[in-house]
């Protein structure tokens, strides 16, 4: 399976064709957009089915409002990773296991067009003509690494996953914020991009293309008192953002009316670790634990032949070493292993990667307790 998005163009990340391919009946594309509330016959019978991907935490979510939810996942992309490709897009893993190349084609452009060029609909039923073959072949590899149940704890994962949550303060997120320097420019880049954030979904349009960052930023800088002065500015002055001037205007006016306990702080609140660069000086011992965590799991991809951030994900690893405090128990192994364990599990790690990335010896407990390193498992 497969599905083209409008990514950059559209606010949604709705699927606007959907290809499939099953052994024995051949590749079909379908139109999701005018029969979105029809599919429930379809989604019946592919549902229970074991759905073939590549990058299948892009598509499911857009799948997912199609009332399309696999059974069980194979992610071609995934699989790659774990079987220790250096290349793991779709072109490259054909190429090294199917032995023929897949030219490039229309995976950046806009699929809410219609009618869709036959140009682009071969390009896509092409992607998916593929994936059947290819996942056995990248089976045979994981089989022959002995990874192929760390896979399958991969897929599921994914399965389940659901959609990622949207982060906190996604305006701080805005292109070149960090030239700003006072909490009130921050406010008004808040206020704009709500404002931008509000009329793109409204039109289904990519906040970029209907504003785009270095416009908000520019404003926040200048504070235009008047729609003139705001007109001023670069972007703001061409006839598209002419027709939204007062929208622009009021989100600006919005911010210099807040009080100073509104405004937002200039340094944004950590909900976690602080940056790794100042844990020297305000956790000395942690930035030990991380530095040598860092170098065991190096360590442990390059022997096992996975990607370091698929073994465990950096923020996780910061997580365990700058909130685990093995002082707690002092020369208790098993108490601080399985407590590590503990806050690995809670963390989302999958059991094969609590296993491989186990809690270090005894002897390096003593120096630098939440270490992780090589499992002596394989």
């Amino acid at each position: 399976m497969d599905a083209e998005r409008a990514s950059g163009f559209r606010y949604s990340n709705r699927a606007y064709l959907l290809q499939f391919r099953r052994a024995g009946a051949g590749t079909v594309l379908v139109d999701p957009i005018p029969i979105a509330g029809e599919l429930a016959p379809l989604a019946e019978v592919i549902n229970p089915l074991e759905w073939v991907l590549h990058s299948a935490d892009q598509d499911l979510p857009g799948l997912d409002e199609l009332g399309m939810r696999p059974a069980a996942l194979y992610d071609t992309e995934l699989a790659g990773r774990l079987a220790g490709y250096e290349r793991v897009g779709l072109a490259a893993i054909v190429e090294r296991k199917l032995g023929f190349e897949l030219k490039k084609g229309h995976g950046a452009d806009d699929w809410s067009n219609r009618p869709l060029p036959e140009t682009w609909l071969n390009y896509a039923a092409l992607d998916v003509e593929v994936l059947l073959e290819l996942r056995d072949a990248v089976a045979e590899d994981l089989e022959s690494q002995g990874k192929t149940d760390w896979a399958a704890q991969e897929f599921e994962h994914v399965r389940l996953a659901g959609p990622p949550k949207p982060k906190p303060d996604r305006w701080r997120r805005t292109s070149q914020i960090h030239s700003l320097k006072s909490s009130r420019q921050l406010a008004a880049v808040r206020e704009l991009w709500t404002a931008r954030d509000e009329l793109a979904r409204k039109r289904d349009v990519a906040p970029g293309r209907v504003l785009p960052d270095s416009a908000i930023v520019a404003a926040a800088t200048a504070d235009p008192k008047n729609v003139d002065a705001l007109r001023s500015l670069p972007v703001f002055g061409g006839p598209r953002q002419r027709r939204s001037s007062a929208l622009w205007m009021q989100a600006l006016e919005r911010a210099r009316a807040l009080s100073s306990e509104e405004l937002p702080p200039v340094t944004q609140p950590f909900t976690g670790p602080p940056p790794v660069n100042r844990w020297s000086r305000r956790n000395p011992e942690a930035a030990e634990r991380l530095a040598a965590a860092r170098a065991a799991i190096t360590e442990l991809s390059e022997r096992v032949k996975v990607p370091v951030e698929n073994l465990l994900t950096p923020e996780l690893v910061r997580r365990l070493c700058w909130d685990f405090d093995p002082t707690d128990h002092p020369g208790d192994l098993t108490r601080v292993t399985a407590e590590i364990d503990e806050t690995l599990a809670a963390g989302g790690a999958r059991p094969w990667q609590r296993e491989l990335t186990a809690p270090c010896s005894r002897r390096h407990c003593a120096r630098h307790p939440p270490m992780l390193l090589v499992s002596n498992t394989r």
